[in-house]
């Protein structure tokens, strides 16, 4: 037997809730899906956008999710609403997306901003990423959309960088989907886009062979830490991961460490079985920078939403150690 030790992995930074999982679709009569939230501290509120299905959605077939508020006092007990939260105008081009899922929130100042990875009517090429706002989630306001398709799962960092807003797009083929990477662009006014590039392709480890995917970075003292999905296609059917990555403070589009194993893989039955096998899927980190710690709200298979938590600077470690 080896008598190789590891000191380090960064596979047992995050801890599932004991309690897992914190929403699932059993406890939604006439919900066929409820999967990848983003959450925000609003008001002294756990505040959760949640991607929904109705059996009875418009449409049919796919490309019907929505977007609902759930609100929690403790982050833990959630209480979702019925209602439809991202109701776009009836002019174009808002009135030509649909399937309103996979939010990514990011706090600028004092307005919160939502990225949606929306599908198009009319077999137009999508996703896109629209762009939207908040100030209270009670309501919504359509800006713009800020991606060119296909991109799916643009995220905005949550200051101006030199003077400069930034933002991480999520490019990937059509109509096979089998490769998915990393880019980054700027904007001085979060509408127009451009110096666009690449930062990293997918495959470096063999948790995110087929694709990734990013978050709305988080500021930290030793750069922007990345938490970003992998997914991978294994033997056993495809698999999502959870892996983080860490940017350059002042030049985001460097990165300056990453981590070689994942954070958070499938496991419990109800992130392994569901409408989507195997995953964990990460929207919007929420950090809490008096406790160091990381609260990681997931979708789980399509059919439920779970949390984990970590110390944000073990995962900040991780990354530079690349572990």
């Amino acid at each position: 037997m080896s008598d190789m030790k590891f000191k380090k992995d960064a596979t047992r930074i995050m801890k599932r809730y004991e309690g897992n999982p914190i929403l699932h679709v059993d406890d939604f009569p006439g919900v066929g899906q409820i999967y990848n939230p983003s959450v925000v501290k609003y008001n002294g509120e756990f505040i959760m956008l949640v991607s929904v299905v109705d059996y009875a959605a418009e449409g049919g077939g796919t490309d019907v999710g929505q977007t609902r508020i759930a609100r929690s006092k403790d982050g833990i007990h959630f209480e979702l609403s019925d209602e439809n939260f991202i109701k776009v105008p009836d002019r174009e081009p808002f009135n030509l997306t649909k399937h309103f899922i996979d939010n990514r929130i990011t706090k600028i100042d004092d307005t919160y901003y939502i990225v949606t990875p929306v599908m198009m009517k009319n077999d137009h090429l999508a996703p896109v990423g629209m762009l939207g706002k908040t100030n209270d989630f009670k309501s919504y306001e359509a800006i713009s959309i800020i991606t060119a398709p296909r991109n799916r799962g643009a995220s905005l960092f949550p200051e101006k960088i030199n003077g400069i807003y930034y933002k991480l797009d999520r490019p990937y083929d059509y109509p096979s989907a089998s490769s998915g990477e990393i880019w980054i662009s700027d904007s001085p006014d979060l509408v127009h886009w451009g110096n666009f590039r690449p930062v990293l392709h997918q495959g470096y480890k063999f948790w995110n062979t087929v694709k990734i995917g990013p978050t709305p970075p988080i500021k930290t003292e030793k750069g922007w830490l990345e938490i970003m999905h992998g997914c991978a296609a294994t033997a056993g059917g495809t698999y999502y991961y959870v892996g983080a990555i860490l940017l350059d403070m002042n030049e985001p589009w460097k990165i300056i460490g990453k981590t070689s194993s994942y954070l958070l893989m499938p496991e419990k039955e109800y992130e392994l079985h569901g409408n989507s096998d195997n995953t964990v899927f990460p929207c919007c980190p929420l950090a809490d920078y008096e406790t160091d710690t990381l609260y990681l709200y997931y979708g789980a298979a399509d059919r439920a939403i779970g949390l984990a938590t970590g110390s944000i600077s073990e995962i900040v470690e991780a990354c530079i150690e690349e572990i």
